[in-house]
């Protein structure tokens, strides 16, 4: 719909304070160089919210690294498989709805386990990715364990009336706009991005949590920790794309979320080797870029 696009010069700037910290922060950035899903893999799986349920996302999803990630997937099998990581170590899932680009929807191409009555059409579009880890300006950051699943956004966030929302689109040049509930028309289409910030207190305790959110949690707005909560390395995956000019895009969803801007969402399963983790945290909190 027309009103689900606006175009970036029309988005207000975002005035950004002094930065907040102290001396006992952790300042360094690690890039994980994990490619941009040359290899075509894609379903329409969610092994943290749906394990062992095919299609269970009912939207297709975009990976790197792991290459075996599927519904199927259990913590050995992912610690077994190939990673299109640079870092051998470095085994995580990472993943997100694709983007796709609807100006002919006859283009698409289904692949396996979707289902045409999810209503997500277009060409799947395929993003320059960047993954960048950050420490913690109050603290150093720990360990995340093994395992850890953490997500970001909310896939149903239309109909749960933008709770746990955390969509943040802009374009290219514009990184002074951002907005989180509609799609940003881009000069010529170009340069269109996603940034997805993940949460980065952690309970000190569990891999997981029923809602698949209580056991890591966002900082508060200075980027301070909760009481009783660790922090741990900060991934941000910013996904940049050229798409077809106009209103001519949107990421995949469930039905009843009408391919919103404000669903995007992404997920990651840690399955770092120690030795990996150790380089990442021991980078972060020597304030080094890595």
């Amino acid at each position: 719909m027309p009103a689900d696009y606006v175009a970036i010069e029309k988005v207000p700037r975002v005035r950004r304070g002094p930065a907040a910290g102290n001396d006992r922060g952790s300042s360094g950035t690690y890039t994980a160089r994990c490619g941009s899903n040359q290899e075509g893999h894609y379903n329409s799986d969610n092994v943290i919210v749906s394990p062992g349920v095919p299609n269970g996302a009912h939207h297709l999803h975009d990976y790197v690294g792991n290459t075996s990630t599927s519904a199927a997937s259990t913590d050995r099998s992912l610690a077994a498989a190939p990673t299109t990581c640079r870092d051998p170590g470095d085994r995580s899932a990472y993943y997100w709805p694709v983007l796709r680009d609807l100006v002919d929807p006859r283009t698409q191409a289904r692949f396996p386990g979707e289902s045409e009555s999810d209503r997500n059409v277009g060409l799947v579009l395929r993003p320059a990715v960047s993954m960048v880890y950050s420490g913690n300006p109050f603290a150093p950051v720990t360990a995340m364990p093994r395992f850890l699943r953490v997500v970001t956004g909310n896939a149903k966030a239309l109909t749960a009336g933008g709770r746990n929302a955390r969509a943040r689109w802009t374009c290219r040049g514009f990184a002074d706009r951002v907005t989180a509930d509609r799609y940003p028309l881009c000069p010529a289409g170009r340069g269109l991005t996603r940034i997805l910030e993940f949460p980065s207190c952690w309970d000190g305790r569990n891999t997981d949590s029923a809602n698949h959110r209580t056991h890591v949690v966002f900082p508060d707005a200075r980027g301070a920790c909760p009481p009783g909560t660790a922090a741990v390395p900060k991934l941000t995956i910013t996904l940049t794309y050229d798409v077809p000019a106009g209103a001519s895009f949107a990421i995949d969803s469930f039905p009843d979320q009408r391919r919103a801007a404000t669903t995007d969402h992404a997920d990651f399963v840690n399955v770092m080797v120690p030795g990996s983790m150790a380089r990442l945290v021991g980078c972060l909190n020597a304030g080094r870029r890595c």
